[in-house]
């Protein structure tokens, strides 16, 4: 008994290794094994293909403004998504009439279908018959309707800008309250002590609050790096990546390639995931979130 008795925490970790093994390295690993393999259209594997699939790949007209793009994307969102939250989050965070109701009012579109939420904007934004049009074309923003210049998703410099505003309308609710609940954990004798020493407001916020935010604000903004880097029902909705490719992410372009050569679409996968890890390591470099609060 005594020899067993250092395996007993197994009895209580175990499970939840198995279940990370199964749900996470499981599907990795096949993944990978996948990028390397012939597999028609119809999922059926025809041996291996070594690299063919990455050459395939990266011979991709289109790649490299791909993962520009996709980059590109993932920054706008989550800096938007960022300083956004900052800013409702300190507001909420002060006493004033309706506080609940506007904060339960902010929950709205994160407790929404991400997919639901897509879908109404672009019929909001439909060159005939959306309401943003028709009050575009009331405000003499626009001369008719139906033309190029009413299709706000029909070209990718119109498009874009649509697609980053509803990914941060989606993402700014979860890391609002994330960041109300950093400040909920700063103790209100800190600001007690900045007011007696003459701090402004400013300074105030900016040598206190910040740093004292910042587990919060690095773990919201993390997640929001991953989310939006995997985010696929609000481009696929709106534009389908169209035209062309000029709305397309590497997780889109990842779903388009599957319905032509799968092997090909793993390695897309695979790509996804390193990109996935290095902005990950790059963030957490950035953001210095192993320094201690000085």
């Amino acid at each position: 008994m005594r020899r067993l008795r250092p395996l007993e925490p197994l009895v209580w970790v175990g499970p939840a290794i198995v279940l990370i093994a199964v749900v996470v390295l499981w599907p990795v690993v096949e993944m990978i094994r996948s990028s390397f393999l012939k597999i028609s259209r119809f999922g059926v594997v025809q041996g291996s293909n070594g690299l063919a699939n990455y050459e395939k790949l990266f011979g991709e007209k289109d790649f490299a403004d791909i993962m520009v793009r996709s980059v590109i994307w993932v920054v706008a969102v989550v800096v938007l998504t960022v300083l956004i939250s900052l800013a409702l989050a300190q507001l909420f965070n002060q006493s004033f009439p309706g506080r609940k109701f506007a904060r339960w009012a902010l929950i709205a579109p994160w407790a929404a279908s991400v997919l639901m939420t897509a879908i109404i904007f672009k019929w909001m934004l439909d060159p005939e018959v959306g309401v943003i049009n028709q009050i575009r074309l009331k405000l003499g923003l626009i001369d008719a309707l139906g033309g190029a210049s009413a299709d706000q998703l029909g070209d990718a410099s119109t498009a874009m800008p649509w697609l980053v505003f509803v990914a941060v309308f989606v993402s700014v609710p979860f890391t609002t309250y994330a960041l109300l609940a950093g400040l909920a954990t700063i103790p209100a004798d800190v600001y007690e002590a900045a007011k007696m020493d003459g701090a402004s407001r400013i300074r105030t916020y900016w040598s206190i609050t910040l740093p004292l935010l910042r587990p919060a604000l690095t773990v919201a903004a993390l997640i929001n790096v991953m989310n939006v880097f995997n985010s696929f029902p609000i481009i696929w909705a709106m534009t389908h990546g169209q035209p062309g490719y000029s709305t397309a992410t590497s997780t889109i372009f990842m779903f388009i390639l599957k319905s032509s050569d799968i092997g090909e679409s793993a390695a897309m996968s695979v790509v996804n995931f390193g990109m996935v890890i290095i902005l990950t390591v790059i963030f957490l470099k950035v953001s210095r979130w192993n320094k201690e609060v000085a």
